[in-house]
């Protein structure tokens, strides 16, 4: 069984990975690298939704995107999946297929295609290569293009568009909520909010990080947290709470379960709590509601 507890991964120490997990990883469409042997990983059916794979039209090349929405007339609100390191595998699909049955469009960009799939590897190295092959600007690029793609189309509410993200997609998500106006709501789960020290996965040189563009918030974020990652220090999380405060960014919060670790949600990983990722799915699910993004029906009780 893997232990996943940083944000980047486990480092080659902690990894024992077991046949049964490879097996089930390769057969169930599960990122190779985090899937515990004795995860039981909730599985969203699609009775209801249309869901698909399109191609959106970035600036160098067409990228796929993983779709899922109601199968129903008229347009709906709209979430933005971003990622984790392991791409677009199961568990982010199986993740916009429960954003569908409740009446979003959920859409997923790969990122990372231009470089490979880091869900069929096991060798963090080669994963860490794939991911850092994403620039900021490719990122930012790749979402502009999926929001595009989106306002095209006759089912998405153009003016209902909030952005979530897991680990890598978390600090994403801060980003593009800092930098971009599509947004009305953001919901970060344990993304990294300061630089990584020089020579650390995605320490280079010319990365920006949440908290250092925590005055430019476009749009207000929750920020869900596990009180016992081991790669995003509560300190961390108390600057960008303090740097939210003194910009006087009304509407933005971070909870932070004290008992989780990091990837809490990931119900794949020997990490998943699910008492602290359904409490904070109904938190970001309140969040989107409180600014404009739901759909007609929600109501957010859980």
């Amino acid at each position: 069984m893997i232990t996943l507890t940083r944000p980047e991964g486990t480092k080659p120490e902690d990894l024992n990975l077991s046949r049964r997990a490879l097996a089930g990883a390769v057969f169930g469409g599960y990122a190779v690298y985090a899937l515990s042997a004795s995860a039981e990983p909730i599985t969203t059916p699609a009775d209801g939704l249309i869901t698909e794979t399109v191609q959106v039209a970035a600036s160098d090349r067409a990228i796929p995107a993983f779709v899922a929405r109601p199968a129903a007339k008229g347009r709906f609100p709209v979430v933005v999946v971003v990622c984790e390191v392991f791409g677009v595998h199961e568990y982010i699909r199986d993740t916009c297929r429960r954003l569908a049955r409740l009446g979003y469009v959920a859409i997923a960009p790969d990122f990372f295609v231009r470089a490979g799939d880091p869900s069929t590897i096991s060798d963090f190295a080669e994963i860490r290569r794939i991911v850092s092959a994403a620039s900021d600007g490719q990122v930012m690029g790749d979402l502009d293009a999926t929001v595009a793609f989106l306002k095209t189309q006759k089912y998405a509410d153009k003016s209902k568009m909030g952005i979530t993200g897991f680990c890598w997609g978390g600090a994403v998500t801060w980003l593009a909520c800092e930098r971009r106006k599509d947004f009305k709501a953001g919901a970060a789960w344990y993304g990294r909010l300061a630089a990584p020290k020089p020579g650390d996965f995605l320490g280079e040189p010319g990365r920006q990080w949440p908290i250092q563009l925590a005055g430019e918030l476009k749009a207000p974020v929750i920020g869900l947290y596990a009180g016992k990652d081991a790669g995003i220090p509560l300190a961390d999380v108390e600057a960008m709470r303090a740097a939210l405060l003194a910009a006087r960014k009304k509407g933005s919060e971070i909870i932070v379960y004290p008992d989780s670790q990091h990837g809490f949600h990931a119900d794949y990983r020997a990490s998943y709590d699910p008492k602290a990722a359904a409490d904070a799915w109904w938190r970001m699910l309140a969040h989107f509601a409180a600014h404009g993004v739901k759909p007609k029906a929600f109501k957010p009780t859980a």
